[in-house]
């Protein structure tokens, strides 16, 4: 678990910027893959993209900060360092919001072009935790057992215990949850489900990781993680974003009849 694959002249090529990288691309192409199944336009994906990505890079930093309000009042300095700390949730959110205004502003069917995107998100996140884990951040609690990994070069983890893999098991539940997302895509009919799908599954499995993190700055309320906490509204919203997509296709059902 190296963060530093190699280096060429005077550049660096870190594992975790390679897999951002990748996963960025990955979502790109498959978004693309999928407003071209769904008889989308497929030019805005690439602008929808830009969108997405900078603000959830934004809304990731900006979430972390608020979870680490006290060591910034107490340490200013560390408003700007900009290449470390990130919370998925802030960029999740903060993603699919601005490019809800995006498609609003250009006119564009914002769930369909929701249900293309949120596959490819989970794919991205899928590529991100690889990222995590040759970085060794988002490890996992002391686990002496056949699974556990022992990092020993990390800026990040504890090294030299073992550990549960946080990051692997993630980035398997991701790939997983991509596959899922693309099946269901498949054979939906109600734009904006797969989006509330999306919020759904990751909740739930994010929530369920939590238990198993070890790097306890990342916040908490009250006995949840922060991110435990985030996880039971933001499920609730797919709930009710999916219960209000049923009576949706109820209504239009009742009126073509």
């Amino acid at each position: 678990m190296h963060n530093e694959l190699f280096t060429i002249g005077p550049f660096t090529i870190y594992g975790y910027g390679l897999m951002i990288a990748i996963g960025i691309l990955a979502a790109y192409l498959n978004t693309e893959r999928l407003a071209r199944k769904a008889g989308l336009d497929q030019t805005p994906v690439f602008n929808i993209l830009i969108v997405g990505v900078v603000s959830g890079i934004l809304g990731a930093k900006i979430l972390y900060y608020i979870t680490t309000i006290d060591e910034i009042i107490a340490n200013p300095r560390l408003l700007l360092d900009f290449t470390a700390g990130f919370v998925v949730y802030g960029g999740v959110i903060a993603g699919i919001v601005a490019a809800a205004i995006y498609c609003r502003k250009k006119g564009l069917e914002f769930f369909k072009y929701l249900d293309c995107a949120a596959p490819s998100i989970a794919l991205a996140q899928g590529f991100g935790r690889i990222g995590c884990f040759l970085a060794g951040c988002c490890y996992g609690t002391p686990m002496d057992s056949p699974i556990s990994i022992t990092f020993t070069h990390s800026a990040y983890a504890p090294n030299n215990i073992p550990l549960f893999p946080s990051q692997i098991v993630s980035s398997v539940f991701d790939f997983l949850h991509f596959g899922i997302l693309c099946l269901l895509f498949k054979y939906n009919k109600q734009p904006g489900r797969i989006g509330a799908f999306y919020l759904i599954f990751y909740s739930i499995g994010r929530f369920i990781i939590e238990f198993f993190r070890g790097d306890l700055e990342r916040g908490s309320v009250g006995a949840l993680s922060t991110s435990q906490f985030i996880s039971i509204f933001v499920a609730i919203a797919g709930i009710i974003l999916l219960i209000c997509l049923g009576q949706k296709g109820k209504t239009a059902e009742e009126k073509g009849k």
